[in-house]
């Protein structure tokens, strides 16, 4: 039976423009989307714009506009993000929409409805830039432990009883310990909760952009509850009939930035709880990028919109770089020479050039078609690059799919380069040029086990690189259908090789050297 995948970005707040950052998880999802239906499961994947808040209220009367038509605008920005990434997602939500609004109020209803909200009034300091409420205890030199400004608040307000989920959170995260990751991140989750969590205030009257609390419309709902809903909204909550529910919920990865790991990894587990629903299986916080060793900042200036990336070095080139920097989970530094450097080194020099020096030699001396290698026996060299190639199960093994589920990304990608490192120094040890004057047969298998280390290769690749990958493949004779619907990770086994006969194209550049 077909396993599902349902994998969300965190819907992005529409006070500003994307840039990197919403690039970096973006990619991150569509690699993990990608492969999972390259593996034979169906996916869901789901990214959208969070609409709502006092923030956004305020950004829209500064632009001199009403705040849905703000929001019109500066959605179709993160819609258009997706294109430029090239992001395979089936689903992008908006707050502002007439299901998301019903799935919210919804589960409003439900948590109500089990005792978990009540009415009362709320006195504190809040941050605006933040949507969030802080302790005394919580602020750093008068601000939020981001830096963000805060304000004083009193009004009346709901509150989720939050409190009565302390115990019920630590067991659930003992029970599931890989239900935050990484694992540094799980500790300070822990250590939070075992702070004492408080009732958490959930709607405001001070303003009026957001969702009305069911059955009092002087109240709005918190931003974060609204937000947070949105995740039920796409697989058709309330109705827990609804197919969409019944095949996607629980969602499998939930992928986040650390700023927002404790709305995700507390505030929504104990509404779930709240609601009688199942949790999701995970939660990962990725880190943050610095930008040529300076925090991104308004002030500076300094954030790179994603297609000013993709114009200077390309998209997968910009997919690529992005994934394979840094550890997923880690923090990392943005560098424009860096980035060029890895370009060149990993996908120019070594697999453009294995591309390019492979299907040149086959154009040269096999007249465009794949040689065979039958009748020609296998010494080690030929026996230990093969086995390094190609994967011998018969479906993609689970260890594959377990380093893609711990976002091992960068790890990956190093394994690639790896074969395609070991594929150069095949061809360099092997030297078919040479082999061609003693035995054109050894030559033959030489260039036939190069062949179809270039297939496995592109076939890892899709994921990552999908335009490039595609390239490959189609040099390699596969037909537009086929690529289209994605070659599946079950065809890095040896019975699915590259066919001897097989008509290759003349080899095209893939990645144009970056000059600094």
């Amino acid at each position: 039976m077909t396993q599902n995948f349902y994998i969300t970005t965190p819907i992005y707040y529409v006070n500003d423009r994307p840039h990197i950052g919403h690039a970096y998880t973006s990619v991150a999802c569509d690699v993990l989307a990608r492969f999972m239906r390259l593996s034979g499961r169906n996916v869901k994947f789901l990214t959208g714009t969070d609409e709502h808040g006092q923030k956004v209220e305020k950004s829209a009367a500064q632009a001199g506009t009403a705040p849905k038509a703000f929001v019109d605008e500066v959605s179709q920005h993160f819609r258009d993000l997706t294109k430029t990434m090239n992001i395979s997602n089936d689903d992008f939500i908006r707050t502002t929409e007439p299901r998301h609004i019903k799935s919210a109020q919804g589960l409003w209803q439900r948590m109500q409805e089990n005792g978990f909200i009540i009415l009362g009034s709320y006195a504190g300091w809040y941050a605006v830039r933040d949507e969030a409420f802080y302790g005394e205890a919580e602020l750093v030199d008068g601000k939020a432990p981001t830096g963000a400004d805060v304000e004083w608040v009193e009004e009346p307000s709901y509150f989720f009883k939050l409190s009565a989920f302390g115990d019920k959170l630590l067991a659930f995260y003992e029970a599931h310990p890989d239900f935050i990751m990484p694992a540094s991140r799980r500790n300070e989750v822990i250590s939070f909760v075992k702070g004492g969590l408080k009732d958490l205030s959930i709607s405001r009257t001070t303003f009026k952009w957001g969702i009305p609390v069911p059955g009092d419309e002087k109240h709005i709902m918190y931003v974060w509850l609204d937000a947070l809903a949105n995740y039920l909204s796409a697989v058709g909550y309330p109705d827990t009939d609804a197919a969409g529910y019944k095949k996607f919920w629980p969602a499998n990865i939930h992928m986040v930035g650390k700023d927002i790991l404790r709305f995700h990894a507390v505030y929504w587990p104990a509404f779930l709880m709240a609601a009688d629903l199942p949790l999701p299986e995970r939660v990962f916080a990725h880190g943050w990028w610095t930008i040529e060793g300076e925090k991104v900042s308004k002030s500076l200036g300094n954030a790179i919109p994603a297609g000013e990336l993709v114009e200077k070095f390309g998209l997968d080139q910009t997919r690529y770089f992005l994934m394979r920097e840094v550890p997923f989970g880690n923090d990392g530094n943005f560098s424009r020479e860096r980035m060029g450097i890895v370009i060149n080194s990993e996908l120019a020099n070594n697999v453009g050039n294995l591309v390019q020096r492979t299907l040149s030699m086959i154009h040269k001396n096999c007249g465009g078609i794949v040689p065979d290698s039958q009748g020609v026996a296998k010494d080690e060299l030929d026996l230990a690059f093969l086995q390094k190639v190609q994967v011998t199960d018969k479906a993609t093994p689970e260890h594959i799919v377990t380093r893609y589920t711990d976002c091992k990304f960068n790890e990956i990608l190093a394994d690639i380069m790896a074969i395609a490192s070991e594929a150069n120094m095949y061809i360099d040890t092997k030297a078919p040029w040479k082999q061609k004057k003693i035995d054109e047969k050894l030559m033959q298998a030489t260039l036939y086990h190069l062949v179809e280390a270039i297939r496995c290769i592109a076939i890892m690749l899709q994921p990552f690189i999908p335009d490039s990958s595609s390239k490959i493949l189609t040099m390699l004779g596969y037909g537009e259908s086929q690529i289209k619907a994605g070659v599946s990770f079950n065809e890095l086994t040896p019975e699915f090789a590259i066919k001897p006969g097989t008509v290759i194209s003349e080899p095209q550049p893939l990645f144009p050297r970056i000059e600094s």
